[in-house]
Protein backbone atom coordinates (compact mmCIF):
# COMPACT_ATOMS: atom_id res chain seq x y z
CA UNK A 1 0.00 0.00 0.00
CA UNK A 2 1.21 3.44 -0.43
CA UNK A 3 1.21 6.35 1.92
CA UNK A 4 2.81 9.63 3.24
CA UNK A 5 4.67 10.29 6.03
CA UNK A 6 2.58 13.14 8.05
CA UNK A 7 4.06 12.79 11.69
CA UNK A 8 7.25 11.32 12.67
CA UNK A 9 8.21 10.64 16.54
CA UNK A 10 10.77 8.67 17.80
CA UNK A 11 10.76 6.51 14.88
CA UNK A 12 7.12 5.65 14.47
CA UNK A 13 5.64 7.31 11.44
CA UNK A 14 1.92 7.87 10.95
CA UNK A 15 1.26 7.02 7.34
CA UNK A 16 -1.77 8.48 5.47
CA UNK A 17 -2.75 5.82 2.99
CA UNK A 18 -6.35 5.73 1.33
CA UNK A 19 -7.54 3.67 4.47
CA UNK A 20 -6.37 6.22 6.95
CA UNK A 21 -3.34 6.54 9.13
CA UNK A 22 -0.99 3.69 10.37
CA UNK A 23 1.44 3.71 13.20
CA UNK A 24 4.37 2.62 11.54
CA UNK A 25 8.56 1.38 11.64
CA UNK A 26 10.64 1.47 9.68
CA UNK A 27 13.03 -1.48 7.95
CA UNK A 28 16.59 -1.85 9.11
CA UNK A 29 17.50 -2.13 5.57
CA UNK A 30 17.33 1.91 5.90
CA UNK A 31 19.43 2.39 8.98
CA UNK A 32 22.07 -0.22 6.65
CA UNK A 33 22.01 2.50 3.60
CA UNK A 34 22.11 5.62 6.10
CA UNK A 35 18.55 6.64 4.71
CA UNK A 36 15.82 7.96 6.97
CA UNK A 37 12.02 8.36 6.25
CA UNK A 38 11.47 11.96 6.51
CA UNK A 39 7.81 13.42 6.67
CA UNK A 40 6.66 14.48 3.06
CA UNK A 41 8.25 11.38 2.09
CA UNK A 42 5.75 9.01 -0.61
CA UNK A 43 6.56 5.24 0.88
CA UNK A 44 5.65 1.56 0.45
CA UNK A 45 4.32 -0.15 3.42
CA UNK A 46 2.79 -3.07 4.45
CA UNK A 47 0.17 -3.77 7.55
CA UNK A 48 1.46 -5.88 10.09
CA UNK A 49 -1.52 -5.72 12.48
CA UNK A 50 -4.68 -4.34 10.94
CA UNK A 51 -6.46 -4.36 14.31
CA UNK A 52 -3.96 -1.89 15.67
CA UNK A 53 -3.14 -0.03 12.60
CA UNK A 54 0.34 -0.65 12.61
CA UNK A 55 2.58 -1.54 9.73
CA UNK A 56 5.85 -1.08 8.23
CA UNK A 57 7.44 1.32 5.79
CA UNK A 58 9.27 -1.12 2.79
CA UNK A 59 10.16 1.97 0.50
CA UNK A 60 10.79 5.20 0.24
CA UNK A 61 9.98 6.40 -3.39
CA UNK A 62 11.78 8.66 -4.60
CA UNK A 63 11.72 12.43 -3.69
CA UNK A 64 11.24 15.42 -6.12
CA UNK A 65 13.46 17.45 -3.37
CA UNK A 66 15.10 16.62 0.59
CA UNK A 67 16.00 19.11 3.04
CA UNK A 68 18.20 18.41 6.22
CA UNK A 69 17.32 21.49 8.65
CA UNK A 70 14.01 21.34 8.57
CA UNK A 71 13.90 17.67 8.09
CA UNK A 72 11.70 17.26 5.43
CA UNK A 73 11.24 16.06 1.44
CA UNK A 74 8.77 16.96 -1.56
CA UNK A 75 8.61 20.30 -0.40
CA UNK A 76 6.23 22.98 -2.52
CA UNK A 77 7.09 25.97 -1.55
CA UNK A 78 8.81 27.18 2.33
CA UNK A 79 7.64 29.81 4.35
CA UNK A 80 9.53 31.83 6.50
CA UNK A 81 8.12 33.55 9.36
CA UNK A 82 9.62 36.60 11.10
CA UNK A 83 8.20 38.92 13.52
CA UNK A 84 8.89 42.49 13.14
CA UNK A 85 9.39 42.96 16.84
CA UNK A 86 9.41 40.89 20.19
CA UNK A 87 11.58 39.45 18.84
CA UNK A 88 13.06 41.97 16.75
CA UNK A 89 14.03 40.27 13.08
CA UNK A 90 17.36 38.96 12.42
CA UNK A 91 18.09 39.41 8.70
CA UNK A 92 21.35 37.87 8.38
CA UNK A 93 19.25 34.67 9.53
CA UNK A 94 16.45 35.37 7.36
CA UNK A 95 18.97 35.70 4.29
CA UNK A 96 20.45 32.39 5.06
CA UNK A 97 17.30 30.85 5.01
CA UNK A 98 16.43 32.34 1.95
CA UNK A 99 19.73 31.37 -0.21
CA UNK A 100 19.37 27.46 1.71
CA UNK A 101 16.01 27.15 -0.37
CA UNK A 102 17.38 28.94 -3.65
CA UNK A 103 19.67 26.39 -3.86
CA UNK A 104 17.57 23.40 -3.77
CA UNK A 105 14.57 25.33 -6.11
CA UNK A 106 12.28 26.09 -3.37
CA UNK A 107 10.09 28.94 -3.78
CA UNK A 108 10.04 31.25 -0.76
CA UNK A 109 7.10 33.10 0.87
CA UNK A 110 8.26 35.88 3.45
CA UNK A 111 5.90 36.32 6.54
CA UNK A 112 6.68 39.23 9.42
CA UNK A 113 4.04 38.60 11.84
CA UNK A 114 2.82 40.79 14.95
CA UNK A 115 2.16 43.38 12.36
CA UNK A 116 -0.16 45.10 14.97
CA UNK A 117 3.39 46.07 17.25
CA UNK A 118 4.39 48.62 14.18
CA UNK A 119 3.47 52.26 14.15
CA UNK A 120 2.24 53.81 10.94
CA UNK A 121 5.47 55.06 10.28
CA UNK A 122 7.43 51.95 11.03
CA UNK A 123 5.24 50.18 8.37
CA UNK A 124 6.26 52.51 5.91
CA UNK A 125 9.58 51.68 6.56
CA UNK A 126 9.32 47.65 6.65
CA UNK A 127 6.95 48.38 3.29
CA UNK A 128 9.24 49.65 1.34
CA UNK A 129 12.60 47.27 2.66
CA UNK A 130 10.04 43.83 1.56
CA UNK A 131 9.40 46.13 -1.70
CA UNK A 132 12.89 45.32 -2.71
CA UNK A 133 12.75 41.65 -1.72
CA UNK A 134 12.53 39.18 -4.73
CA UNK A 135 10.20 36.90 -2.75
CA UNK A 136 6.33 37.51 -2.03
CA UNK A 137 5.89 39.18 1.57
CA UNK A 138 3.04 39.41 4.01
CA UNK A 139 2.22 41.30 6.98
CA UNK A 140 0.59 39.17 9.07
CA UNK A 141 -1.37 39.38 13.04
CA UNK A 142 -2.26 35.89 14.48
CA UNK A 143 -3.30 38.06 17.60
CA UNK A 144 -5.84 40.54 15.21
CA UNK A 145 -5.81 37.94 12.07
CA UNK A 146 -4.92 40.02 10.14
CA UNK A 147 -3.50 38.55 6.40
CA UNK A 148 -4.50 35.23 7.61
CA UNK A 149 -7.17 34.49 4.45
CA UNK A 150 -4.26 36.36 2.26
CA UNK A 151 -1.71 33.18 3.79
CA UNK A 152 -4.32 30.39 3.92
CA UNK A 153 -5.04 31.02 -0.02
CA UNK A 154 -1.09 30.07 -0.50
CA UNK A 155 -1.32 27.09 1.73
CA UNK A 156 -4.07 25.62 0.05
CA UNK A 157 -2.24 23.40 -2.28
CA UNK A 158 0.73 21.24 -2.08
CA UNK A 159 3.00 20.81 0.73
CA UNK A 160 4.85 24.33 2.88
CA UNK A 161 7.53 24.11 5.10
CA UNK A 162 6.95 26.46 7.93
CA UNK A 163 10.38 27.68 9.43
CA UNK A 164 11.39 30.41 11.94
CA UNK A 165 12.88 30.97 14.99
CA UNK A 166 10.99 30.45 18.25
CA UNK A 167 8.72 33.32 19.55
CA UNK A 168 7.72 34.80 16.37
CA UNK A 169 3.79 32.91 16.66
CA UNK A 170 4.10 30.14 14.12
CA UNK A 171 2.45 28.26 16.02
CA UNK A 172 -0.35 30.86 16.97
CA UNK A 173 -0.35 31.22 13.16
CA UNK A 174 -0.71 27.71 12.51
CA UNK A 175 -3.81 27.55 14.71
CA UNK A 176 -5.66 30.44 12.83
CA UNK A 177 -5.34 28.66 9.81
CA UNK A 178 -6.17 25.38 10.45
CA UNK A 179 -8.55 23.52 13.23
CA UNK A 180 -7.64 19.67 13.09
CA UNK A 181 -4.37 20.73 15.41
CA UNK A 182 -3.87 22.75 18.24
CA UNK A 183 0.03 24.07 18.69
CA UNK A 184 1.08 24.50 21.59
CA UNK A 185 2.23 28.16 21.83
CA UNK A 186 5.21 30.13 24.02
CA UNK A 187 5.48 33.32 25.43
CA UNK A 188 9.10 35.30 25.01
CA UNK A 189 11.38 35.13 27.52
CA UNK A 190 12.28 39.24 29.02
CA UNK A 191 15.71 37.79 30.10
CA UNK A 192 16.97 36.89 26.68
CA UNK A 193 14.42 38.30 23.94
CA UNK A 194 13.75 34.95 22.65
CA UNK A 195 11.41 32.84 22.07
CA UNK A 196 11.19 29.20 24.18
CA UNK A 197 10.91 25.86 21.56
CA UNK A 198 7.15 24.95 21.82
CA UNK A 199 7.14 22.73 18.27
CA UNK A 200 9.49 19.11 19.53
CA UNK A 201 8.33 17.32 16.43
CA UNK A 202 7.65 17.34 12.96
CA UNK A 203 4.46 16.93 11.15
CA UNK A 204 2.44 17.79 8.13
CA UNK A 205 -0.75 19.56 9.51
CA UNK A 206 -4.01 19.61 6.39
CA UNK A 207 -5.02 22.77 5.29
CA UNK A 208 -8.15 22.37 2.87
CA UNK A 209 -8.35 19.49 0.56
CA UNK A 210 -5.33 19.83 -1.45
CA UNK A 211 -2.82 21.63 1.25
CA UNK A 212 -0.12 20.60 4.32
CA UNK A 213 1.60 22.94 6.64
CA UNK A 214 4.88 21.03 7.70
CA UNK A 215 5.10 22.44 10.98
CA UNK A 216 9.44 22.10 12.02
CA UNK A 217 11.00 22.66 15.12
CA UNK A 218 12.56 26.34 14.97
CA UNK A 219 15.89 27.32 14.25
CA UNK A 220 18.59 29.37 16.11
CA UNK A 221 21.41 29.01 13.70
CA UNK A 222 21.73 28.06 9.75
CA UNK A 223 24.59 27.62 8.22
CA UNK A 224 25.88 28.73 4.75
CA UNK A 225 24.62 27.44 2.30
CA UNK A 226 26.68 24.54 0.27
CA UNK A 227 28.01 26.50 -2.59
CA UNK A 228 31.38 27.34 -4.04
CA UNK A 229 32.01 31.36 -3.03
CA UNK A 230 32.58 32.30 -6.62
CA UNK A 231 29.16 30.88 -7.08
CA UNK A 232 27.14 32.41 -3.98
CA UNK A 233 25.42 35.70 -5.23
CA UNK A 234 23.78 33.58 -8.02
CA UNK A 235 21.85 32.49 -4.55
CA UNK A 236 20.95 36.30 -4.40
CA UNK A 237 18.27 36.35 -7.81
CA UNK A 238 17.98 40.22 -7.50
CA UNK A 239 21.57 40.49 -8.22
CA UNK A 240 21.28 38.49 -11.48
CA UNK A 241 20.01 41.60 -13.63
CA UNK A 242 23.19 43.56 -12.80
CA UNK A 243 25.82 41.19 -13.09
CA UNK A 244 26.00 41.63 -16.70
CA UNK A 245 27.06 45.09 -15.99
CA UNK A 246 30.14 43.88 -14.24
CA UNK A 247 33.21 45.25 -15.56
CA UNK A 248 35.17 42.25 -14.63
CA UNK A 249 34.47 38.35 -15.49
CA UNK A 250 33.99 36.72 -12.22
CA UNK A 251 33.37 39.76 -10.00
CA UNK A 252 32.96 38.63 -6.43
CA UNK A 253 30.57 42.43 -6.25
CA UNK A 254 33.29 42.94 -3.18
CA UNK A 255 36.34 45.34 -3.92
CA UNK A 256 36.34 44.99 -7.41
CA UNK A 257 35.64 48.62 -9.35
CA UNK A 258 32.73 49.38 -12.12
CA UNK A 259 31.03 46.29 -10.16
CA UNK A 260 26.74 46.62 -11.74
CA UNK A 261 25.70 44.97 -8.07
CA UNK A 262 27.21 47.28 -6.06
CA UNK A 263 26.11 50.43 -8.13
CA UNK A 264 22.81 48.94 -8.03
CA UNK A 265 23.26 48.83 -4.21
CA UNK A 266 23.86 52.71 -3.98
CA UNK A 267 20.80 53.62 -6.69
CA UNK A 268 18.56 51.51 -3.64
CA UNK A 269 17.86 48.96 -6.77
CA UNK A 270 18.67 46.02 -4.27
CA UNK A 271 18.51 46.18 -0.66
CA UNK A 272 21.57 47.20 1.48
CA UNK A 273 20.63 45.30 3.90
CA UNK A 274 20.76 41.89 1.70
CA UNK A 275 24.29 42.97 -0.01
CA UNK A 276 25.67 43.66 3.88
CA UNK A 277 24.39 39.90 4.24
CA UNK A 278 25.71 39.18 1.08
CA UNK A 279 29.41 40.15 1.63
CA UNK A 280 29.48 38.49 5.09
CA UNK A 281 28.25 35.56 3.68
CA UNK A 282 30.95 35.27 1.04
CA UNK A 283 33.69 35.47 3.50
CA UNK A 284 32.38 32.53 5.55
CA UNK A 285 32.03 30.42 2.51
CA UNK A 286 35.61 31.56 1.44
CA UNK A 287 37.05 30.38 4.81
CA UNK A 288 35.42 27.22 4.60
CA UNK A 289 36.16 26.47 0.86
CA UNK A 290 39.75 26.97 2.08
Amino acid sequence: MEGRIVKGVAGFYDVLTRDGIYVCHAKGIFRKDHRKPLIGDLVQMEITHAQDREGSILEILPRKNELIRPAIANVDRALVIFAVKSPNPNLNLLDRFLTNMQLHGIPCVICFNKADLLSKEERVQFAETAEKLPYPVLFTSAKKGEGTEELRAILEHGITTVAGPSGVGKSSLINLLQSRVEMETGDISAKIGRGRHTTRHAQLIPVGEDGWIADTPGFTSLEIPQVRYEELWKLFPEFAPFEPECRFSGCLHMAEPDCGIKQAVERGEIAAMRYENYRQMLLECKDKNR
